[in-house]
């Protein structure tokens, strides 16, 4: 596959994939493909977000990255690899470069109850003590996302 230079991130409209027509769809599930595998991300409208609930989110979000960073940094977890909880600044860097981004990120991911054998595959979630919303309304805003994410990587993996 070639790479490709963005100049801006692709936008997909969920309601492509959630319609009636096979033929959006299947395009849907393509540019999906294509942004993942050529920048790593995509912006999506018209998906279940209301407006409340991403008022939410932000101000849980921005509560944490309030914090100091020495609370911040509590929610490290070094044997994770960033896969759950916080990562701080210079910790990833782009392909190619040895400088470390000016970013920091707080990472949730899938929850594997019982004794499921994939449990050993995905770390359990970090949730700061300092900030119990924080908790709930990212299970909400990624169980409600995932199951409708989920679908299309199905059909993705299957081209």
């Amino acid at each position: 596959m070639a790479e490709i230079l963005y100049d801006k991130v692709p936008s997909l409209d969920l309601a492509d994939f959630t319609g009636n027509d096979p033929e959006k769809k299947k395009k849907f599930v393509a540019a999906l493909g294509e942004a993942y595998n050529n920048i790593g991300f995509v912006a999506i409208r018209n998906h279940y977000l209301s407006d409340g609930l991403s008022a939410e989110l932000y101000d849980a979000i921005k509560k944490f990255f309030s914090l100091q960073d020495s609370v911040k940094q509590k929610y490290e977890i070094p044997g994770l690899a960033g896969q759950r909880g916080y990562i701080g600044k210079g910790k990833e860097h782009a392909k190619g470069r040895n400088t470390g981004d000016l970013k920091e990120f707080y990472h949730v991911g899938q929850t594997v109850v019982g004794d499921d054998p994939i449990k050993k595959e995905y770390p359990d979630n970090v949730w700061p003590d300092e900030l119990p919303e924080f908790k709930t309304i990212a299970l909400e805003v990624y169980n409600n996302w995932s199951e409708q994410v989920c679908k299309c990587f199905v059909l993705l993996l299957c081209i």
